[in-house]
């Protein structure tokens, strides 16, 4: 009965969404987590399993609506040629340009503003901003785009919004009211409002005046061939549809592509998204100032390195890929195998645990004149009242908040033993952490076929152009997401050992993804550690392009992220030397000391960062 009301949903919600867009073809996919919209598909969410609540179908409703007027009303072309570079700048024009044609919808269609307002209270209570108390609490870009969203509907905003928008209400006052009463009147024409969104960072001092007609002149300009309508100007809905507030990923500027795309037969993913996602760090809570965007590789990376069609690529929830039946055999048979390794896996897991408590227990300063009182200490007043009283203070912690990503290589030569061990040594190291109040993820990555997939045959029939760049179809698995614990993700880690899972490995792009995934999260330490059998390797790709593509460009992604970024990167081989590609990196012979390897590597990393706090002290 569930699946028929599942199906109903998809049809209803499908229907609505190729009406609203005046799309009739365009391709609806359903998927838990984020959504997003480009030119040919847009991804939904939909609970994966189980019953669908009033909220996911508040969330779906809402989603869909905000996906159907980016297609109906938005200009993707316009949009790109007019985006602007700075990061904070990049933020607001894409929300204001969010809130423009979602008013533009809410005007017509009354029961599309509803939805839009349920789906934008709902994303600002679950940020928590009905507690916010100053502006530092609401990212720049989000809270300038709320008051762009309420002026340009003319109604005021849901209650958990509307206390959002009011702590950037006078700075907006102050700055650009002018600006703002123009955005109103250029709402109707993109192209104009674009302009207008101009002068209103501008006034904001979010973006620097154009030096002369010519500058202006180039920022109007049409995307040259390369950047036209054959690059599809995806956007990630969890940070724009609604208000801009959908996802965990919500607080990061447009970036690199997500690498996610549409699904083979029911697998509901989306195309390829740009995704918005960032650390708290790359917003400017109390004011325009200008941050590095640690999230744009291509601002660092030199290369000319592209694939052919992103149209394929997936990113996807290792549940999707096997039924819970399968999941639970798989399980089954990782634990069979994780006995033989329990021991010595155990013991050092133990003691990376008792390391990490150590920097995270309370101490005390005693024998203070002022603080908290030392009850301890009273006996002695008793036994000689001339003692006075003694008071006590707790230490601040020298223990940071931390994410670790696990990032496993699922290409065709892990297989047997080493795919065996990295999955226990996954599953290992996600409890300890977790005991150990540190957030943990496991991805791994794959592509979806041998030699070129979907990808090749579309390059084949298209003219065979030489170099084509990347040529498969990736495959991101996400075995564990960092807030998801352990209990409720143990059987997707046997899912490594799935026959026909593992094929070839694209190294570059995969770091880059792991590596966004981490900047998205708010923890301040974050920690990326690879685990591979060698260079990367796709045939279809090293038989079109020079023979070092795969490699140089998984040199210099490693090399920015090494000297460039706030994460810290390091890697364990098997089998195969990876210090050559890697600073930080450890390779091993024998497969079964990758548990201890890994649980030792992240003791020494988490000693090495207590050491150089008590250095700078």
């Amino acid at each position: 009965m569930q699946e028929d009301i599942r199906d109903l949903l998809k049809r209803v919600t499908t229907a609505t969404v190729r009406s609203f867009s005046g799309e009739p073809e365009m391709m609806v996919n359903y998927s838990p987590g984020a959504a997003s919209v480009s030119k040919s598909a847009v991804r939904l969410p939909m609970p994966s399993r189980g019953a669908i609540s009033k909220g996911d179908l508040e969330k779906l409703r809402g989603t869909a609506d905000a996906a159907s007027l980016r297609l109906r009303f938005h200009d993707a072309s316009l949009h790109r040629a007019k985006m602007p570079s700075d990061p904070n700048a990049k933020d607001v024009f894409e929300l204001v340009e969010q809130a423009r044609v979602e008013s533009l919808g809410s005007r017509r269609m009354r029961g599309v503003e509803e939805n839009l307002r349920g789906l934008l209270d709902t994303r600002c209570r679950e940020n928590g901003w009905t507690n916010a108390e100053n502006r530092e609490d609401i990212p720049i870009a989000q809270g300038l785009a709320l008051l762009v969203r309420e002026r340009l509907s003319g109604r005021e905003l849901p209650e958990a919004a509307a206390k959002a928008a009011d702590l950037w209400r006078p700075f907006l006052e102050e700055h650009a009211q002018d600006a703002l009463e123009e955005l109103v009147k250029k709402a109707d024409d993109q192209k104009a409002y674009g302009e207008a969104v101009y002068r209103f960072l501008e006034a904001l001092e979010l973006m620097d005046p154009p030096s002369g007609e010519e500058d202006q002149e180039e920022q109007s300009t049409e995307p040259e061939d390369g950047e036209g309508d054959d690059s599809p100007s995806d956007q990630d809905l969890e940070s724009v549809g609604g208000g801009g507030e959908m996802s965990d990923d919500m607080d990061m500027p447009p970036s690199e592509s997500d690498d996610m795309g549409p699904q083979e037969a029911d697998s509901d993913e989306g195309e390829d998204s740009d995704e918005m996602q960032a650390g708290q760090g790359e917003e400017s809570p109390a004011g325009p100032s200008k941050r590095p965007n640690w999230l744009d590789p291509s601002q660092a990376i030199q290369m000319d390195y592209k694939a052919y069609t992103e149209e394929f690529d997936e990113e996807i929830e290792a549940d999707d890929l096997a039924d819970e039946e399968e999941l639970e055999r798989l399980r089954r048979q990782l634990d069979m195998q994780l006995a033989n390794l329990q021991g010595v896996v155990a013991r050092i897991a133990n003691r990376l645990q008792r390391r990490l408590m150590a920097q995270q227990q309370r101490s005390w300063d005693f024998d203070l004149e002022e603080g908290l009182l030392d009850c301890a200490r009273l006996a002695r007043i008793v036994a000689n009242p001339t003692h006075s009283l003694s008071y006590k203070w707790e230490k601040e912690t020298e223990f940071r908040d931390t994410v670790v990503s696990l990032l496993i290589d699922n290409s065709g030569s892990m297989r047997g033993r080493p795919i065996t061990v990295a999955a226990i040594s996954a599953d290992i190291l996600a409890r300890t952490l977790e005991r150990c109040g540190v957030k943990v993820e496991v991805l791994g990555f794959t592509t979806k076929a041998w030699k070129g997939g979907k990808s090749r045959e579309k390059w084949m029939t298209e003219g065979k152009s030489p170099n084509p760049g990347r040529l498969n179809d990736l495959r991101h698995v996400v075995y564990k997401s960092a807030d998801v614990p352990w209990r409720r993700a143990k059987n997707n880690m046997g899912l490594m050992l799935k026959e026909g899972l593992l094929k070839e490995n694209i190294d570059g792009e995969s770091l880059l993804w792991a590596y966004r995934r981490l900047m998205a999260r708010p923890e301040d330490r974050k920690i990326l550690m690879v685990i591979s059998d060698g260079a990367p390797v796709d045939d279809s790709t090293l038989s079109t392009n020079p023979v070092s593509y795969l490699e140089a460009h998984l040199r210099e992604v490693i090399d920015w992220m090494e000297t460039k970024t706030p994460v810290q990167l390091t890697a364990i081989g098997i089998g195969h030397d990876v210090t050559r590609y890697y600073r930080q990196a450890v390779t091993l012979s024998d497969p079964e000391d990758l548990g201890g390897t890994i649980l030792q590597n992240l003791a020494d990393m988490f000693d090495a960062k207590l050491d150089s706090i008590h250095l700078r002290r």
